[in-house]
């Protein structure tokens, strides 16, 4: 493909690299790295560094069938194109609609309980969560059905203002960090390391999004891969500093007490009051954008599947003023409502990370079926292929023996977008029938 030159209207790399890092680092490590050091100890850096890992083998996979499949379908259009059965590539669509559900879940949870928080709650007070997570929901609805969206330029300084927050608290933080809270490396056994990678795994989704947008990038050819690998590289740092001072400034009995907004609580002893509000604003200003941006391209998502039969036709209605897919913005809104009203933050963390790690072993079969028209990379992807599925296997076996309810919950809601791929889709039986 011949080079794009550049243009105001094309996203330069930097703008490319924020898009990746704005939505991983979207509202995901505000949240989770509570879950993260309870599970894996003073070893949370390390689960951190390996969900990267996979992130990274995985990303690499995106960018050689980006380059080769340019679409604003992104993972869905490389299903299609890996499997010859048009209802594995649905499927794995209706399972990254779904994935996209529970990241905004966790985006408006994280929303509520910095919120509560800011405003004095002391987690006594649930109705002012759900208030507030309720709220950020409903307001972003609003805004995506007049169609108003962030540009690329504005993207890149709110992506700015987060990681230089979050670089600041890291390098301040390090000079008081506790040996003996850091100390032994493997507290809690090499296992919570691997349970702790697997259910924090959500906080590494939002990179995939990059190759959606091939179409509208600078050079791509150049960008399409050193955007997905530098953002990827950005995050595993940030994350890997964040929890290492989080870790070593937190007792265990801090951690345990305030685990969902246990970022927060780390800036205090060292920034006292005043950390503890910049990374709140933090945490909200990262949520919001993280909600709006995730809204805007998972309704876009649905209307895609639409036109190509793997939704019901009513996700593909569009207002003829400015061409908003409103039907398909209400029905994704609403379900996320429900989620996040009902679950709490361990269920709404699992099953995100249970179905990204599913899409991102399909993505990486995707790209080991496909090496011969994407130029290789087979065996990186057969090994992202491999650490995916072995780090869902390990979410899993944590959920079957400590939370067997929600994991029969999320296996429910499995079954639940299989049957209605293949009952209820343009293609399912029904249809057939008619």
């Amino acid at each position: 493909m011949d080079e794009k030159p550049g243009s105001a209207e094309n996203l330069s790399l930097k703008e490319v690299i924020a898009m990746g890092i704005g939505g991983m680092v979207g509202g995901g490590i505000f949240s989770v790295l509570g879950l993260a050091i309870a599970q894996a100890g003073h070893a949370a850096p390390i689960a951190f560094a390996l969900g990267g890992i996979i992130a990274m083998l995985t990303g690499l996979s995106y960018a050689r069938l980006g380059m080769r499949y340019q679409s604003s379908g992104g993972s869905f259009t490389f299903l299609e194109h890996a499997f010859a059965n048009q209802n594995v590539a649905a499927i794995g669509g209706w399972l990254l609609l779904v994935g996209y559900i529970g990241t905004m879940a966790l985006y408006a949870y994280t929303f509520g309980v910095y919120g509560s928080a800011m405003l004095g709650d002391d987690g006594n007070n649930p109705a002012m969560h759900h208030l507030l997570e309720t709220l950020i929901l409903l307001t972003f609805l609003s805004i995506n059905l007049y169609g108003v969206k962030a540009s690329g330029s504005s993207e890149l300084l709110i992506v700015t203002v987060k990681v230089i927050i979050l670089f600041l608290f890291a390098g301040i933080g390090l000079f008081y960090i506790k040996a003996d809270h850091v100390l032994p490396v493997f507290n809690l056994g090499y296992g919570g390391v691997i349970m702790g990678a697997a259910l924090i795994f959500v906080a590494y989704e939002g990179f995939e999004l990059i190759p959606n947008a091939i179409n509208d990038m600078e050079n791509p050819e150049r960008n399409l891969k050193r955007g997905i690998v530098w953002s990827i590289a950005v995050t595993i740092a940030i994350y890997i500093l964040v929890s290492l001072v989080a870790v070593g400034n937190l007792l265990p009995d801090e951690i345990q007490k305030y685990k969902e907004y246990a970022l927060a609580v780390a800036a205090k002893p060292f920034l006292g009051e005043a950390g503890f509000l910049l990374i709140g604003l933090a945490a909200l200003f990262s949520t919001a954008s993280a909600i709006n941006a995730t809204l805007f391209g998972t309704a876009r998502l649905g209307m895609i599947m639409a036109h190509e039969r793997a939704l019901p036709r009513a996700f593909g209605f569009r207002r003829k003023q400015n061409n908003i897919p409103w039907v398909s913005l209400v029905i994704i809104t609403v379900l996320t409502l429900v989620f996040v009203n009902v679950a709490n933050l361990t269920i709404i963390s699992s099953f995100a990370s249970s179905t990204f790690l599913l899409i991102f072993a399909l993505i990486n079969l995707s790209a080991w079926r496909l090496r011969k028209k994407t130029g290789g990379g087979g065996a990186w992807a057969l090994i992202g292929l491999l650490l995916s599925l072995a780090s869902w296997g390990a979410l899993i076996g944590y959920l079957y023996r400590d939370d067997a309810r929600n994991l029969l919950w999320i296996g429910l809601s499995y079954l639940a977008v299989i049957l209605a791929e293949l009952v209820f889709s343009q293609r399912g039986l029904l249809h057939r029938r008619g």
